[in-house]
């Protein structure tokens, strides 16, 4: 699957609101797990909603090279005939993970504890991206990894013939890293320990349960700690994806800075774990309603109203990163049309994601006119919403997308509340997330209001 050309887009204000209803595609996260856990259940398990953009679909094309039946019947509905927990085989090929840091990392754990070898690596983007933070605790099972300087891909593995459960403190909080260690300790015997100091989501704990598997969650002095039986045997399941928050998360801020819009974004993912913008926008001001609340699959879901509306300055903690990790472009983007300053705290995550996320960041709002500036791992936003402020955003500057689909929208919906058009150099790396992005949004639109330039 070779990447497209740069595909440069340029997006202005529309003529009018955003209005209508819509789906965003199935959540990421979930897309890769069910995946993976289809490859390691005995049986076939079905699944609706899968994201089809690029990095799920690398997930897919491991899980075949790893001896998996893995099928597509219609849109969105997949078929995975699975090899049962340590039955996956010995890959013919190089895994290439493209741009998908998620599925790199929870690769990793899953071939830890497999007796096979493979050599894994990515496009130019995920080749710069730190393995070590997986490689490093995943080495306590037995498994053998050789990686480029600095523990970046390309890497080779040879996995556990007999792999030792881990009992293993997260440094920082990542559910990459806890899903790796927990897909490794399928494979050992007894019972695999992580701690994590603040929680992260837990889509990999539920999917566990999903299948068959024996977890069970302490909250304890020293944080929270799962633990996994190892070896069990998961039972195919049917999933349903849900709409990926993150994805949702583009149309709503677009309909809170258009004046007039009002936009339904149906079947949403409400994990607790993942909603910290939602409770960062109300925390603003924003007219951001739930309607329709339900568990499907093991998931709490439901459909989310966004309103045009006044928003105000916000000091977000950071102990609310985890769960908004990939949200923090898009909030600093609202944060420049709120009135006051907005402080988000505690961001040295984004530092190692597809780019540098906290300065390209701050470098998008800054080539459009709003002051921004990091201080440690925090980044200060000066808004320029309110009647005294000089009016809206300037815009018309060109963001460097650094091959970071999450930065490309971003700018794209502050183009459509700027006074002037903002353009970004490379669209092209929205498929890996959210197929259709431009479309969908140039519906909502009613007009051309993403295009080429």
């Amino acid at each position: 699957m070779p990447h497209a050309p740069a595909s440069p887009l340029l997006a202005s204000r529309p003529a009018g609101p955003l209005t209508g209803r819509l789906r965003v595609p199935g959540d990421k996260s979930i897309s890769h797990r069910a995946l993976m856990f289809g490859a390691l259940a005995v049986g076939e398990t079905a699944i609706t909603g899968l994201l089809e953009g690029e990095d799920v679909l690398r997930t897919a094309a491991a899980m075949r090279l790893l001896g998996a039946e893995v099928t597509q019947l219609a849109p969105g509905e997949w078929r995975v005939s699975g090899r049962g927990v340590g039955g996956l085989t010995e890959p013919a090929d190089v895994l290439d993970m493209g741009n998908s840091g998620t599925a790199a990392r929870l690769l990793c754990g899953l071939l830890a504890g497999h007796p096979l070898f493979a050599v894994m690596t990515g496009d130019a983007s995920l080749r710069k991206r730190p393995m070590k933070r997986v490689t490093d605790p995943l080495s306590a099972t037995g498994a053998v990894f050789r990686t480029r300087e600095g523990g970046r891909l390309p890497l080779a593995v040879q996995g556990a013939a007999d792999p030792l459960p881990l009992d293993y403190v997260l440094p920082v909080a990542s559910a990459q890293v806890k899903s790796a260690c927990l897909l490794a300790g399928l494979c050992a015997p007894g019972v695999t320990r992580v701690v994590e100091r603040e929680p992260t989501r837990d889509h990999t704990e539920n999917m566990l349960r999903h299948f068959g598997a024996s977890v069970s969650i302490e909250d304890t002095a020293e944080g929270r700690v799962i633990l996994l039986t190892g070896r069990p045997e998961l039972v195919a399941a049917p999933v349903h994806v849900p709409g990926d928050p993150s994805s949702a998360a583009f149309p709503i801020a677009a309909a809170l800075l258009v004046p007039g819009s009002r936009v339904v974004v149906e079947n949403v993912g409400l994990n607790p774990l993942r909603t910290g913008l939602f409770a960062t926008l109300r925390e603003m001001g924003a007219r951001l309603t739930i309607e329709n609340e339900r568990v499907e699959g093991g998931e709490p879901v439901g459909d989310l109203v966004a309103e045009h509306g006044p928003l105000r300055a916000v000091d977000v903690p950071p102990r609310r990163a985890p769960s908004m990790i990939d949200e923090y472009p898009v909030l600093a983007v609202l944060a420049g049309f709120a009135e006051g300053e907005t402080r988000m705290r505690g961001l040295q995550e984004l530092r190692v994601k597809e780019s540098d996320r906290l300065a390209a960041t701050a470098a998008m709002l800054a080539a459009n006119g709003v002051a921004a500036r990091i201080e440690g791992d925090d980044l200060v936003v000066q808004g320029q919403g309110g009647a005294t402020s000089g009016g809206p955003v300037p815009g018309g500057g060109t963001v460097e997308t650094h091959m970071d689909h999450r930065l490309a929208m971003s700018a794209l919906v502050m183009g459509l509340g700027t006074r002037a058009p903002v353009a970004v150099d490379d669209a092209a790396f929205i498929d890996t997330s959210f197929p259709g992005f431009a479309a969908l949004m140039n519906r909502l639109a009613g007009g051309e209001a993403l295009r080429a330039p």
